[in-house]
């Protein structure tokens, strides 16, 4: 069985206009920020300022509850339980609606249902990493050696966005190589620092010390255009038209939750994260590029996304039968 993430934008829809009048107060009381993911990453750094930041805002709690684990299921498959009072919200990673329907023949949820996109926070380019023993100095010079020579790259598991971004890439350049699979995206660039494996395609933030260092090269980002951060990477755009290698992180509130509270939740975090101060110290050193806009032009989102990333794994032959 396999299911669209085309109806996150009918769930957005579809959470419906209540009267304020109608309405308690909200928040009314503490706010329970579940991070589908475990604490340390950026969906955790985000996630904690963010919630901070709420804090101030509103004058209640925010507590944050970190629950990793099969790839965002642990934490979907507790929230869609969550009662729609707004109360209950889930800040996790785009491969929830975007790779999971597609990758997964079961899932713990329903992305058509279960879901009310609030809003994008961040988005994270994954740079294209490569040893410097690797003579390929541009995307074109690393296709055709790979067409020489056997090559391998780093993975994080099929479902991982280093591993679909490669895939990707393989599909539109002809490149061949063969992943070797990590258990983290540490161990991984670790290993292709130490050149016990030529490239990888890992967040950009992770790749620029190294890179800043000359221990490794970069080819390129897979962001749309380039980061005012790092403006002497490329983006593989350039080269390479249509390619797009970013992992996104939104928050979502339960299916049916009012559309009153979506609309505060939304409008209170446009406005933390246009903060300049909140910007300078959460989002330009992580090299987080900040996703502005509505319930509904995220919604698209989701749904623009879910449709490539679908045609990559179905192209490919993905799939998880667990």
């Amino acid at each position: 069985m396999r299911r669209s993430s085309a109806g996150v934008l009918v769930a957005a829809s579809l959470v419906g206009a209540v009267p304020a009048a109608a309405q308690p107060a909200y928040p009314s009381k503490p706010i329970n920020l579940v991070i589908a993911l475990a604490a340390g990453g950026a969906a955790d750094i985000i996630g904690r300022a963010l919630g901070q930041r709420l804090h101030e805002e509103w004058g209640q709690p925010v507590v944050i509850e970190n629950k990793g684990g099969a790839n965002t299921q642990v934490a979907t498959s507790q929230f869609i339980r969550a009662d729609r009072d707004g109360h209950t919200l889930l800040l996790t990673a785009e491969h929830t609606f975007t790779v999971n329907p597609s990758l997964y023949a079961k899932l713990a949820y329903d992305p058509e249902k279960d879901f009310a996109p609030v809003s994008g926070l961040i988005a994270i380019s994954q740079a294209l990493v490569l040893h410097p023993s690797v003579p390929a100095k541009s995307i074109v010079e690393l296709v055709a050696l790979s067409k020489s020579k056997p090559m391998t790259y780093a993975s994080l598991g099929a479902g991982s966005g280093p591993h679909l971004s490669m895939t990707m890439f393989q599909a539109m350049t002809g490149m061949k190589a063969e992943p070797v699979q990590y258990r983290g995206g540490g161990p991984a660039l670790a290993d292709v620092i130490a050149g016990h494996v030529p490239m990888l395609f890992i967040a950009t933030g992770l790749a620029a010390e190294p890179w800043k260092a000359g221990k490794v090269a970069v080819l390129g980002i897979g962001s749309e255009k380039r980061l005012e951060a790092l403006p002497e990477l490329p983006a593989i755009e350039e080269t390479l038209p249509g390619f797009r290698a970013s992992v996104w992180f939104g928050l979502f509130a339960p299916g049916g939750t009012p559309g009153a509270i979506i609309a505060r939740l939304n409008g209170s975090i446009q406005r933390i994260m246009a903060e300049p101060a909140f910007i300078a110290r959460f989002l330009t050193p992580n090299f987080f590029e900040p996703m502005p806009g509505t319930p509904e032009q995220f919604a698209a989102k989701i749904k623009d996304d879910a449709t490539r990333w679908s045609k990559v794994i179905r192209d490919a032959g993905l799939r998880i039968e667990k």
